[in-house]
């Protein structure tokens, strides 16, 4: 119970402080901008490379991927899927990424673990 009060105060404090606060909501988009993160699938015949504002920023196929691609949509749909799924799973390495920098973050202000905070962005 302490703990709470102790979290309520240090975030009044922080209200208050509205420059400081920009500066800091600042700073995380800076952090997160820096981040990136690679999720690939089949083997890593397909990566996709996501940074911390959840965009694609690459796309990579593997030569036998490339290479095995043709006109019809039964060689399409295999790479697709694995397009999918690498792009799926970068994303979920960049939302882990992103909870520990807002935990740090978080711990920086003196403020202590929120609960819930680690299923926002799932």
């Amino acid at each position: 119970m302490f703990d709470q009060f102790k979290a309520m105060g240090a975030l009044a404090g922080l209200m208050k402080d509205k420059e400081r606060l920009r500066e800091l909501a600042e700073d995380f988009k800076l952090r997160l901008e820096r981040l990136h993160v690679t999720g690939s699938s089949g083997g890593g015949a397909v990566c996709v490379t996501v940074n911390g504002h959840m965009m694609v920023t690459d796309v990579e196929l593997g030569p036998a991927l490339a290479s095995a691609l043709g006109e019809g949509d039964s060689s399409r749909e295999p790479a697709q899927e694995l397009i999918r799924e690498a792009t799926n799973d970068a994303l979920e390495r960049m939302r882990g990424l992103i909870q520990v920098e807002a935990q740090q973050m978080a711990e920086e202000l003196g403020l202590p673990t929120i609960p819930g905070v680690s299923t926002l962005l799932n």
